[in-house]
């Protein structure tokens, strides 16, 4: 019989992973009571789809006897763990988990989880597309748009689970253990969420370690200085990468090196024995998803990925929606989408994955960042700077004597005076350095959006 039987268990959020919880406890016999802030209008198609399972619902607003009564509580990852509902919830006693933590006695395949501030989805993506083209069954989840519990819910066995895990999700995990952790790099973000300052951001983000052994393997960036300190105390097997020669890196610890450099226009695998990848064939734009593929490649090898699994996703993929896309050419002028960049950090790396000059749309709800590291990025290689959203306002402080500016309502608005001021060789990229919020439901809906106007032109 199920633990989980006439139990009382609040889902909080009623996104994907909201949904997913709910399909979940209703395997389980559990009292399901569900919490939203939107409302029901705002909620249809959620309702709609779960419209066969017996809930009792909380929308437009959390109300506190629903958390402080509650078994359990699960949490969305885009709901704050510090709305005051939870904090009475807290002083209960009531336990408060995850879809991650509650997926992972079922998971008895090798894990692979991808933390990390920029790099995330696609080295998650990628990690699942070697493995699969090496013949593996592979599940990819967590923040990446898919629940741990679909795994739970859909019966099959995969050969590897890959995890892409958000600092939120990250918050509240306590058993999870991986065989593989990536860590593709730390730095700034989510300050609006961490308002204690960024070492509470950092501190979300190590947890993934929080049960590392002997047993467990980590896989770090060497050229993200907070990164590469993760693998001074591990007590597992470290293995780094980075885009220079381990000599120059560390001549001290070059010998002792495991995992993967650039020697261009190769990849290196380091392992018990040295392999070259050939990149020439790599379709993925800009040095920082070099960092991506040896990230994954890495990863793969740890869970018994043959050389042909990565050679083959090295000739054939293409990349991540919304991250980098490229939408389309028009009169000499080039089009990308990079609406899942969302930080300032994510922006520095689109821009330097090109060469000629860039017309770059930013803009949208701010979270709380410092746009000063993106003044000499702009200088050198923006050409026209056109901004939109709440924070539209705040980043023309910072950046917009750096480059022709242009304030502008509407995102379509953007697109027009973008294309008005482009000459053939341009790159015209939509790359936002902001959450999504003040104009749309999601990165995704920006970025179709973005596409939908583009291809009308």
């Amino acid at each position: 019989m199920s633990k989980w039987k006439g139990k009382k268990v609040l889902i909080v959020g009623l996104g994907k992973t909201g949904q997913a919880a709910i399909r979940y406890f209703a395997t389980q016999g559990a009292k399901i009571f569900a919490t939203d802030t939107k409302s029901k209008a705002e909620l249809t198609e959620p309702l709609r789809v779960l419209g066969n399972i017996k809930v009792e619902y909380d929308l437009g607003r959390h109300t506190p006897k629903f958390f402080t009564s509650a078994d359990c509580i699960v949490l969305s990852p885009g709901v704050s763990s510090n709305i005051e509902p939870l904090h009475e919830a807290r002083a209960k006693g009531v336990p408060i988990t995850n879809d991650i933590e509650l997926a992972f006695p079922y998971m008895k395949a090798p894990i692979i989880a991808v933390t990390g501030t920029n790099g995330k989805t696609t080295t998650a993506t990628l990690i699942s597309e070697i493995l699969k083209n090496d013949g593996k069954k592979v599940f990819l989840g967590g923040n990446i748009g898919v629940s741990a519990l679909e795994y739970v819910l859909s019966g099959v066995t995969a050969d590897v689970i890959v995890l892409e895990l958000s600092s939120f999700q990250l918050e509240l995990l306590h058993k999870f253990k991986p065989k593989v952790s990536v860590f593709t790099n730390l730095e700034p973000d989510h300050l609006d969420r961490y308002p204690e300052g960024v070492e509470k951001y950092y501190e979300a983000k190590k947890r993934l370690l929080h049960n590392a052994d002997k047993s467990m393997t980590l896989v770090t960036n060497l050229d993200n200085p907070l990164a590469a300190q993760l693998g001074v105390k591990f007590p597992g097997t470290v293995y780094s990468y980075t885009k220079k020669s381990p000599m120059s890196v560390n001549p001290a610890q070059a010998e002792k090196f495991r995992g993967a450099y650039l020697s261009k226009p190769n990849m290196v695998l380091k392992m018990n024995k040295e392999e070259a990848f050939d990149l020439i064939q790599c379709k993925l734009p800009g040095d920082h998803n070099k960092e991506n593929l040896m990230a994954a490649s890495i990863a793969a090898w740890n869970v018994g990925c043959s050389r042909a699994g990565i050679q083959k996703t090295i000739e054939g993929f293409k990349g991540v929606t919304h991250r980098l896309e490229f939408v389309r050419k028009k009169d000499g002028v080039t089009f990308y989408n990079d609406s899942k960049a969302t930080n300032v950090s994510s922006v520095i790396r689109s821009i330097n994955s090109f060469n000629g000059p860039i017309i770059l749309i930013a803009g949208g709800r701010d979270k709380d960042q410092d746009f000063a590291p993106l003044v000499e990025h702009v200088r050198k290689r923006v050409k026209n700077l056109i901004l939109a959203g709440e924070a539209k306002e705040k980043i023309n402080r910072v950046i917009g004597d750096y480059s022709e500016t242009f304030l502008v309502g509407t995102l379509e608005e953007g697109i027009l005076i973008a294309y008005q001021k482009s000459r053939s060789g341009d790159v015209i990229l939509l790359s936002p350095g902001c959450a999504s919020y003040d104009m749309f439901k999601s990165y995704e809906e920006r970025g179709d959006y973005f596409k939908r106007l583009v291809a009308q032109l």
